[in-house]
């Protein structure tokens, strides 16, 4: 499958203006602790294969555990991940598929439970964020690993 379109030559201020949005976030603790396992598993839901091929190799980068990157599809079931990163999953997955009657008292009490408000806020933009990527990668068809030079990505030494 070839890729349909270059949005960033396309719309160039409006796709600069969604990377500098998306890079501010970097700085946000709780997208420091989760980032990874939350951009992954909203790529994996909306089958962006560009986007995950980015998030495992940043992952890697960063010194994520390679069996927790095979994980995070199963997150659930796997008991590599502590409650913190649970609720992070359990928050990533209800914005990223929200039901027709919203995200429920339950889930977000149980997010609160372990995440400050603070932290459930960066979150949330977090997901509105790689949300917003998965639907322009998928969209346009942008091949895997086509970024990997600009963004520093050929460091992970995947291939």
């Amino acid at each position: 499958m070839s890729a349909r379109l270059n949005y960033f030559e396309v719309s160039p201020d409006i796709a600069k203006k969604y990377l500098d949005f998306s890079t501010s976030m970097k700085s946000k603790p709780a997208v420091k602790e989760f980032g990874v396992l939350v951009t992954m598993r909203a790529s994996q839901i909306n089958g962006c294969a560009y986007c995950l091929d980015m998030h495992v190799k940043e992952g890697k980068i960063h010194g994520e555990r390679e069996l927790r990157l095979h994980h995070v599809a199963i997150w659930r079931e796997s008991p590599l991940f502590n409650a913190r990163e649970r609720a992070a999953l359990t928050w990533t997955e209800a914005l990223t598929q929200i039901p027709a009657h919203g995200v429920s008292d339950d889930i977000y009490n149980e997010v609160r439970a372990q995440l400050s408000e603070q932290e459930i806020s960066d979150l949330t933009f977090l997901v509105v964020g790689i949300n917003g990527w998965n639907r322009l990668n998928v969209a346009f068809r942008t091949v895997p690993g086509s970024s990997d030079a600009a963004f520093g990505l050929d460091k992970a030494g995947l291939s």
